[in-house]
């Protein structure tokens, strides 16, 4: 049964997940509407589906009371009569059900699920729940395939009309590491289609997307996009700014506040984003650790099977860096930070962070030889000659050109926090580890990634030397605040273990 009320507009958001209206308690009672239920909105034709609150003040009886995203996506005015029809219970929720009881899903219940997820029928309480629900019983393969096909075809699809698509994805967990920022103009500067549409950080203090954007713009429209890449070869943009796999961009926003990203769901969110851009040839740089995302090389192994199938199972060449780490990589922490590291990189500057270079021409050169451009130990030596020619600091610099950005930047100009902390050693010795968790936390005490200028520089890496009030890291913030915040951090956070002599 459907009924009018007379909308009132609300300057208040949800961060967009989910829709958000509020209804009179009496007018919730006469119609049968309790709190937390999906009702559908129209109003000049356009429909919406939105979740229920109820209050006794903030709107009048025959009000309906809309969050911004309500009004500014569904184009409603202030006034407006708004047609309201309560939903019943969809399939989705069943399925979900199904799930949470430990029984596979098929086909047709996962795609209930992503549709929902897409058009607003998931509000925060079931997207959590469907996000835990991998926790109760691990997707099966036909089920992360089901899952990776329905993400990925429920929004917009980009081909670049060329045979080979390249692609390198981080699954993340280990601090700095930025080496797709490097990769990337590798493979572009010798002719390879490599369009990198990254997300934001999830459970670090930065992602690619965060770091790039400390150099250039990184949300663009789908033709924008298709420009840069016929500029350049590549891109570095944000892939939420797209109607790509907008149910995974749905899911981040649940995972990201818990710090929660279960195994299989991170598979299927970085699969269905190469789904999605037509990738042909992936590797995937999986780290594996103690205090890392991947704690162990059986869980990497583990995980590397599932990429592998779903490579094969969307004709996608795959292949998997499996490679231990110990500590973070660069010796930046935070978008400022790491963005000067990738500068210093590809521009050769005398202190430039080694452990970062090598492993992006690892990593380069595991791509090259994957779409035949090299053979077998030979990719390597030809993206070391990319980067000691100038040709991959060339090729960034017409990306950072066609993003709106500053393409002459030296690495020594990038911005950094005003304020800063000095943290040294108390006594002598040598270092024995380094906590890549601390370090997450700390940098995020400092405002990272949201402040693009908070962060941490470290000095020390497993096996230095260390003379007691020899600094140890910096840590750099935009408010005095922020340090306090880090200060008060490292009273139970221990970001280097130091054995005496």
């Amino acid at each position: 049964m459907a009924f009018v009320l007379r909308a009132k507009r609300f300057d208040l958001s949800t961060g967009g997940q989910p829709y958000v209206v509020v209804l009179r308690n009496e007018d919730g009672a006469n119609f049968g509407i309790r709190a937390g239920d999906r009702i559908q909105l129209q109003c000049d034709g356009k429909k919406v589906v939105v979740q229920a609150d109820l209050t006794h003040r903030r709107v009048r009886p025959g009000e309906i009371g809309l969050f911004r995203e309500v009004w500014r996506d569904a184009k409603i005015g202030a006034g407006q009569p708004v047609m309201v029809e309560p939903l019943a219970r969809p399939d989705s929720i069943e399925a979900l059900k199904k799930k949470l009881l430990g029984k596979r899903l098929g086909e047709k219940d996962i795609l209930a699920i992503v549709q929902d997820i897409v058009s607003n029928k998931f509000g925060t309480t079931e997207l959590t729940y469907f996000v835990a629900s991998n926790f109760v019983r691990e997707y099966s393969n036909d089920e992360l395939y089901y899952l990776t096909k329905a993400i990925a075809n429920t929004g917009e699809l980009i081909r670049f009309g060329k045979k080979i698509v390249a692609d390198k994805h981080s699954v993340g967990g280990v601090a700095g590491n930025r080496t797709t920022m490097i990769v990337v103009p590798i493979l572009a500067s010798l002719g390879v289609t490599i369009p990198k549409t990254s997300s934001r950080a999830i459970t670090s203090p930065s992602g690619t997307s965060d770091t790039m954007e400390v150099l250039a713009p990184v949300t663009f429209s789908m033709a924008k996009i298709r420009l840069i890449v016929k500029q350049n070869n590549a891109c570095l943009v944000w892939g939420g700014g797209l109607a790509l796999a907008p149910a995974d961009d749905r899911i981040i926003k649940v995972s990201r506040p818990l710090s929660l990203e279960p195994y299989s769901k991170m598979v299927v969110s970085i699969m269905a984003k190469k789904v999605a851009t037509g990738v042909t040839h992936l590797v995937i740089d999986m780290p594996y650790g103690p205090k890392m995302k991947i704690p162990d090389l059986a869980t990497a192994k583990r995980l590397a099977a599932k990429f592998r199938y779903l490579g094969k199972r969307f004709k996608i060449k795959v292949r998997v860096a499996m490679i231990q780490a110990r500590e973070p990589i660069g010796q930046g922490v935070g978008p400022a930070l790491e963005a000067r590291d990738v500068l210093r990189v590809l521009q050769q500057k005398e202190f430039r962070p080694r452990d970062l270079e090598e492993k992006a021409i690892k990593l380069a050169g595991m791509l090259i030889e994957l779409i035949g451009m090299a053979g077998k130990g030979i990719g390597a030596s030809i993206a070391r000659d990319q980067i000691l020619s100038g040709k991959a600091w060339k090729s960034m610099q017409g990306i950072i050109r066609s993003q709106g950005g500053k393409a002459n930047l030296d690495s020594e100009d990038v911005t950094l926090g005003s304020k800063r902390m000095r943290v040294i050693a108390r006594h002598p010795g040598r270092v024995t580890a380094v906590n890549n968790r601390a370090v997450d936390e700390l940098a995020r005490s400092l405002g990272a990634p949201d402040d693009k200028l908070g962060g941490i520089h470290l000095r020390k890496r497993i096996g230095d030397r260390v003379i007691a009030g020899e600094i140890l890291y910096t840590c750099y913030a935009r408010t005095q605040s922020r340090l306090q915040l880090a200060e008060a951090a490292l009273k139970h956070l221990h970001v280097y273990t130091i054995a005496r002599r």
